[in-house]
């Protein structure tokens, strides 16, 4: 037999079983064996600016199961910034198959107006979709020269407080908003909270745009008396640039962070991705997932794993957003919206620099 003959006979060969499959209604027989499911895939999870080194173990963790449980290969890209800045980012087109913040507000932003997220998402995973938990710590530096001890310490003339801005970071307005609240759980008024916060504000040098500037200014460029960010950033700059170098506060008030995730169905949906952006997000808390969030000082959600590192985390007086300052869809129109207290704080203080 010819070449020629041959290389007929083979295409003959391959239009009859294209024919047959379709023709009998088959024709997802090859997903079936697995060519589908095996084919490499890639997701970008977008985050905030401080969940750098735990996403970089999480994400190896997560392929080495997916591969096993799957057989499939997917390669795990990460964007990270001020969490308010990154929302806004995947407003504008940054297309994110998940997204993991640290603040409800950011992922609300992208169901209520960019339409990207399901009005649902709170429901779709565990504990609301917060798999895990963290507080706003002072750090400060070693032997704490200037004894600061609690929230008042910080109004007082001379301190310098180093923190990243509410207006662009989920960690600036942690911060902001435990300053405040700490003087309402403790009985004060909002017209006292507000005479502690343009004390406290008077006091920041610098605004960072996200958590991890303020830490290098605070750290390596060595400016301030405490820096206010989250538990497991200060336990991530003791262990690179040294214990012997910092002393971490512990407020006797202080505010409960919380990292929601979320699909962004609106990507997974157009790049088939849904799968593994679901079992990427479901797999946060699985116990190994858990672990790793313990291990990188986040507060994990499932009970079983925080008892087992209760003694890594000091208890202390812990609100929330919600109990306290009635959501934060209300805190952020109280607080950051332009023209909201933060804006008539610092344009206070502005003026009197003058």
């Amino acid at each position: 037999m010819n070449s020629l003959k041959r290389r007929r006979l083979s295409r003959m060969w391959r239009t009859n079983v294209v024919f047959f499959a379709t023709t009998m209604g088959i024709g997802l027989l090859l997903p079936a064996f697995g060519l589908a499911e095996t084919e490499d895939k890639e997701i970008l999870n977008v985050s905030y600016d401080v969940s750098r080194e735990f996403y970089k173990d999480y994400n190896a963790a997560f392929v080495k199961y997916w591969r096993e449980k799957t057989g499939q290969r997917v390669v795990v890209k990460q964007s990270h910034g001020g969490s308010s800045a990154q929302a806004r980012a995947v407003l504008g087109g940054l297309e994110a198959d998940v997204v993991t913040m640290n603040q409800e507000s950011d992922i609300a932003v992208l169901s209520e107006k960019g339409k990207l997220v399901r009005e649902d998402w709170r429901l779709r995973f565990p504990h609301r979709s917060v798999p895990s938990t963290s507080t706003i710590v002072f750090l400060v530096r070693k032997g704490n020269p200037k004894h600061i001890r609690d929230w008042d310490d910080l109004a007082k003339p001379g301190i310098a407080i180093v923190m990243p801005n509410p207006k662009t970071s989920g960690n600036g307005r942690y911060s902001f908003l435990a300053a405040w609240g700490q003087v309402l759980k403790r009985g004060g008024t909002d017209r006292e909270a507000r005479d502690f916060i343009r004390r406290f504000v008077q006091n920041v040098p610098v605004f960072d745009t996200g958590g991890r500037g303020a830490t290098t200014t605070f750290a390596q460029r060595e400016i301030g008396d405490a820096l206010l960010t989250f538990e497991n950033e200060v336990s991530l700059i003791q262990k690179e640039l040294g214990a012997d170098r910092f002393d971490v506060v512990y407020p006797s008030v202080s505010v409960l962070t919380e990292t929601p995730v979320a699909v962004v169905d609106a990507v997974v949906d157009k790049r088939g991705t849904r799968t593994i952006a679901e079992a990427y997000l479901e797999y946060l808390y699985s116990d190994e997932g858990q672990e790793l969030a313990a291990k990188h000082h986040y507060r994990p959600s499932l009970a079983r794993i925080a008892d087992k590192y209760a003694a890594r985390f000091p208890a202390s007086t812990l609100w929330s957003v919600d109990d306290l300052l009635g959501g934060w869809k209300q805190a952020i129109n109280t607080h950051f919206a332009d023209g909201g207290t933060f804006d008539q704080v610092y344009d206070e203080i502005a003026r009197q620099r003058k």
